[in-house]
């Protein structure tokens, strides 16, 4: 049997064995993004990187799948979780820590077995197991071996699982004004879609049984003087005369790019994920797609700045307007809009208009405020006339506008 290289999922994702859920979802996103194949079009080597990323987050993201990985050190969905606890408590090693003893170099799943059954034959008590029904020890022993090396009557038929899709990730640079008031926007989305001919499963079938178990869904392995049964490789334990796809060469995915439409809420904020479900790379063998977001990236405005439902702006007024208080005209995201200027105001006061900001996007009839923000206009006096006014002005006002600087020195 060929022999594969041991995957330590840990050392995949980098992160150490006591990792939380958390920091394996972070880890894995990280990662994913610097490998995915959208990221590094034609790299054959990012490409099979994602794919481990995507193989080691699959089973540690999962509690069950990472127990059975952590007790047993490689994971398959043949392996029952009792038979896993059980091989635990026996003081079997656990992520991959498994010696290289196992005779013919056999390793279930790549991963070496901590056995060695050299100068023993067990194939006669594996074969009479099943039909001896009254010796309950022949019949475990026959169950343990079945779910440790994935062949076994748990595995004879069962077919190669639905894989679920990964979910994607768009920025989407949004105008200003659509970020306010709504609309749709139209993206051309890169991704991974159900192969046509062979419907996502990788393989199809051809008449006949398949030409390496002869139509029994088994083969046998030896190892040593030892003998046992496997599912078959090629079909995968059914028996069929199956052939790897030549459209998607078994991936059951192949890369689509299609037109799509996001909408957009009146009031989407700057760094907003949008989920369109069912819209990521497809699975894989009947799997689920995945998800895709938009993350949203919004535009700037030559007057507006806006501050989450608040807008902002600078608003010039002169100094009589100022001194003696006026109602002037300012510009909102509405359109034009009367401010009252009360007497006294100085530049950089910040006067807010309730409810006149950006609608809420996540709280119906809710809208943020319009702070707008007054910088006092000095003249520059042309004419004798009007320096005589001020300098008269000056008398009529002789407070120091310096004199609290100067009380706090």
């Amino acid at each position: 049997m060929a022999t594969t290289t041991k995957k330590d999922y840990y050392e995949i994702l980098g992160v150490k064995k006591s990792a939380s859920a958390e920091e394996i979802r972070k880890a894995f996103r990280k990662l994913a993004r610097k490998y995915h194949p959208d990221v590094n079009p034609g790299d054959k080597a990012s490409e099979e990187k994602f794919k481990a990323l995507s193989e080691a987050n699959e089973v540690l993201s999962d509690p069950k799948k990472r127990k059975i990985y952590d007790q047993v050190g490689f994971y398959s969905d043949n392996i029952d979780p009792a038979t896993a606890e059980a091989y635990a408590r026996a003081g079997g090693q656990s992520s991959g820590g498994f010696p290289e003893g196992f005779p013919g170099g056999a390793q279930p799943g790549g991963q070496g077995v901590p056995f060695d059954f050299g100068g023993f034959d067990f194939s006669d008590l594996i074969n009479n197991a099943g039909h001896s029904q009254k010796s309950s020890g022949s019949s475990g022993f026959r169950d343990i071996f079945g779910s440790i090396f994935g062949g076994g009557r748990a595995a004879t038929h069962a077919e190669e699982g639905p894989e679920p899709g990964t979910d994607l990730e768009y920025q989407v640079n949004v105008p200003f004004w659509t970020a306010i008031r709504g609309g749709v926007m139209r993206l051309s989305i890169t991704r991974q879609d159900v192969c046509p001919q062979c419907h996502g499963q990788g393989t199809l079938e051809a008449p006949g049984k398949c030409p390496e178990c002869n139509g029994t869904g088994q083969i046998t392995q030896t190892g040593g003087r030892m003998k046992f049964n496997v599912q078959c490789p090629r079909c995968h334990g059914t028996g069929k005369n199956l052939t790897t796809c030549p459209t998607c060469h078994g991936e059951g995915t192949i890369t689509n790019t299609e037109p799509l439409e996001v909408r957009i809420k009146a009031g989407t904020r700057d760094g907003q994920r949008i989920r369109l479900p069912g819209k990521g790379n497809a699975g894989s063998h009947g799997g689920a797609p995945g998800d895709l977001y938009a993350i949203i990236r919004t535009g700037d405005h030559p007057i507006f700045h806006r501050d989450g439902d608040d807008i902002s702006l600078s608003v010039p007024v002169s100094a009589t307007e100022a001194a003696l208080g006026a109602k002037i005209e300012v510009p909102t995201i509405d359109g034009r809009a009367l401010l009252k200027i009360p007497p006294g105001t100085q530049s950089g006061q910040k006067l807010r208009r309730r409810q006149k900001g950006v609608p809420s996007a996540t709280k119906e009839g809710v809208r943020g405020d319009e702070i707008v923000e007054i910088t006092v206009h000095v003249p520059m006096p042309r004419d004798e006339r009007t320096k005589e006014l001020l300098r008269e002005l000056a008398k009529l006002n002789p407070e120091d506008p310096r004199a609290e600087l100067w009380s706090k020195v």
